[in-house]
């Protein structure tokens, strides 16, 4: 903790679930360094854990800073889903729109963030984690593949270890611990953990007990393992780019888009799978993009591009790896390849506004 707070400044700061991970708040105090903390309100949390909130920033004398979601995609989510959808089709789609997406706008902020990731708490996703890596999903200030660390300084200490010290140091916790939680999320995907049962069982129990990860720390799950395989070789993991400003094209469609010599209006098309990390952590650049485009002459769409398009988009669409993104100029046949690593709205921006 010492090593990463002295490092890194002002550009690392804690991510605080509001459960045990408050060890790691009492670890940066003991420091003597100023440390950031900051959380992820998702509007489901549970009354305890608010109340718990403000016990922490009142015995530390800390204001964490709270992310929360695009009320306008919860509405949408909502409206057309209901509130409890993922107990039907899986929790994913809520924790991207209530969670990651929030996290993603916070780490691009940062040049290194700070987890309480232990390894002996998922047996099916967290056994490797190390304690110190470069993040493999999301990225940090400077923009592009490598652009985050991601410190995990508990990753090899034992969860009753853990709680020693929080008794030891007397540090105020979540009362939800004492009425059978210990991995504490939003109050309808948590519930209390029965005697010899592992912690991760109290959450999302109507799923899968070996990838139970909200997308917040996606790079544990392998990929072998975070998604199946359908009979044309195409994952069949959720789809992502989901917005109204964004055209999904289909293989007809970016069959006649290449074709034509002279296009009303100029185009800007990731070619993308939905398992591809990578394209996961552009995806809220890239809904941006579309949305700030939207009326202004230029179309923003995606084609997926794995699985049986995958020879299609090497040969054809100059597909090297995920995500890639060409521009179709309104006056041109060929298309032009975005070069660079870096994929946050600004960079894309500029890229749409040197070839319009």
């Amino acid at each position: 903790m010492d090593k990463a707070l002295e490092k890194f400044g002002n550009d690392i700061a804690i991510a605080f679930s509001g459960a045990e991970d408050v060890a790691l708040i009492e670890y940066a105090k003991l420091t003597g360094r100023p440390f950031r903390v900051f959380s992820l309100d998702t509007g489901r949390l549970n009354p305890e854990t608010y109340r718990f909130f403000d016990e922490v920033e009142k015995h530390y004398g800390i204001r964490i800073e709270y992310m929360f979601p695009d009320a306008v995609e919860v509405q949408a989510l909502v409206r057309s889903k209901g509130l409890f959808s993922f107990y039907e089709d899986g929790h994913q789609e809520c924790c991207r729109v209530r969670k990651v997406r929030p996290l993603r706008r916070a780490l691009k902020g940062l040049r290194a963030w700070i987890t309480g990731q232990r390894k002996d708490q998922s047996p099916g996703t967290r056994s490797e984690v190390p304690v110190v890596q470069v993040d493999p999903v999301f990225e940090g200030l400077d923009g592009g593949d490598g652009s985050l660390l991601k410190w995990n300084p508990v990753a090899n200490v034992d969860g009753k270890d853990i709680w020693n010290f929080l008794r030891a140091m007397n540090v105020p916790v979540n009362s939800l611990h004492a009425q059978g939680f210990v991995s504490i999320g939003c109050e309808p995907c948590t519930r209390p953990v029965l005697p010899g049962q592992h912690e991760r069982e109290g959450r999302w129990w109507w799923e899968d007990a070996k990838a139970k990860e909200c997308g917040l720390h996606k790079g544990n799950l392998k990929e072998d393992g975070a998604a199946q395989v359908n009979g044309d070789g195409a994952t069949t993991e959720s789809d992502i780019f989901n917005s109204q400003s964004l055209v999904t094209l289909s293989r007809t469609g970016i069959e006649n888009l290449a074709k034509l010599e002279s296009r009303k209006e100029s185009w800007i098309v990731v070619l993308y799978a939905p398992w591809c990390p990578f394209c996961q952590a552009m995806e809220a650049s890239y809904v941006e993009l579309a949305e700030k485009l939207a009326g202004s002459g230029v179309k923003v769409a995606k084609f997926r591009a794995d699985g049986e398009q995958k020879e299609y988009s090497k040969n054809e669409l100059q597909l090297g790896s995920f995500p890639t993104i060409l521009f179709f100029p309104k006056h041109s046949a060929k298309p032009i390849k975005y070069a660079s690593e870096k994929r946050d709205v600004d960079s894309l921006m500029a890229f749409v506004n040197a070839l319009r």
